[in-house]
């Protein structure tokens, strides 16, 4: 196999024709192919579903048959995959991305995973000559179908340097959280145990609001113009009083991973985590009534044992 030299790829960067891959083509990996098409990268993308190469293809996007076909058509590829398990298969595996790509190349690490699997990874692929950006997001679906995601990036400067023009095409905010993979994936564990614990103390709020007699409408009109209003908030609870549980591009699933991650990494570093923990419990219980539901429908488990719901 032919391999280029990173003083090419840096000439590719300057002209805007550095191609990219995306593997993972879900809520949030369709809005990285999405920016970076409309940004002019030449992206092929790759997902077990029909329907999302389908939709790929619609947006301008090359629909490849397999992770190595991604590989060999892409100079930068974006992994968006669900866990770490998932993440080294496509990564490391015999057909995977770092066997295939020609070196010079990058893969910028995006799924959220245990800071130890993304070490994991960099050291198998340290004699490879692909770089491994350990970057993170946050800004759950609109952040990615919009191209406003907040990126962790963890790498040498010289390679964020590089690869910044594709990174950009997807975000709004790029911070630079340090040199080394698992970095990246610290501060989004850190980041997770507070957006998990603000959701939980909301969906509790709003029960509380229910069972009192309080109008979700009030209540909303408060929280949002005060020193408790946020996005986190705000979001949580304009979907529960419009009762959107389902749809919104927030599954459960996900937030409940985040926090395990999160738990997980307080495990190994002794560290007491005791609201964060709570929330563990109000999403693992959302997410054994309700598996296909958003965060939101943690609220419904409560809602259901005092028999008070919350509507606008």
């Amino acid at each position: 196999m032919q391999k280029r030299k990173s003083a090419e790829r840096r000439t590719l960067k300057e002209d805007n024709t550095m191609r990219a891959g995306v593997i993972g083509l879900g809520d949030m990996g369709s809005g990285l192919a999405k920016n970076l098409i409309k940004n002019g990268f030449e992206t092929t993308g790759f997902d077990l579903s029909d329907a999302r190469m389908q939709a790929l293809t619609e947006m301008g996007g090359t629909a490849a048959k397999d992770i190595v076909d991604v590989a060999r058509n892409a100079d930068v590829v974006y992994v968006m995959v669900m866990n770490g398990d998932q993440a080294k298969a496509v990564i490391l595996g015999p057909d995977g991305l770092v066997k295939n790509m020609v070196e010079g190349g990058a893969i910028i690490l995006t799924a959220t995973i245990k800071p130890r699997e993304a070490r994991e990874i960099d050291e198998a692929m340290s004699a490879s000559g692909i770089a491994l950006i350990d970057s993170p997001v946050s800004g759950g679906f609109p952040g990615a179908q919009g191209g406003t995601l907040t990126m962790m990036a963890a790498a040498p400067d010289a390679i964020l340097d590089t690869f910044a023009g594709p990174m950009e095409a997807v975000s709004a905010t790029i911070h630079r959280v340090g040199d080394g993979a698992g970095q990246g994936q610290i501060v989004k564990a850190c980041l997770q145990t507070l957006i998990g614990s603000i959701f939980s103390a909301t969906f509790e709020a709003s029960v509380l609001a229910a069972k009192a007699g309080v109008k979700g409408e009030n209540l909303f009109k408060v929280f949002s113009t005060s020193g408790a209003g946020c996005g986190c908030t705000n979001t949580a609870l304009e979907n529960i009083i419009d009762r959107k549980f389902e749809g919104t591009g927030s599954g459960i699933g996900t937030m409940h991973k985040d926090l395990t991650i999160s738990l997980n990494l307080a495990e190994e570093l002794g560290v007491p985590m005791h609201t964060a923990s709570s929330a563990m419990q109000i999403f693992h219980a959302g997410k054994s009534k309700f598996p296909e539901g958003d965060n939101w429908a943690c609220t419904k488990v409560i809602e259901e044992i005092v028999g008070a719901a919350l509507h606008r």
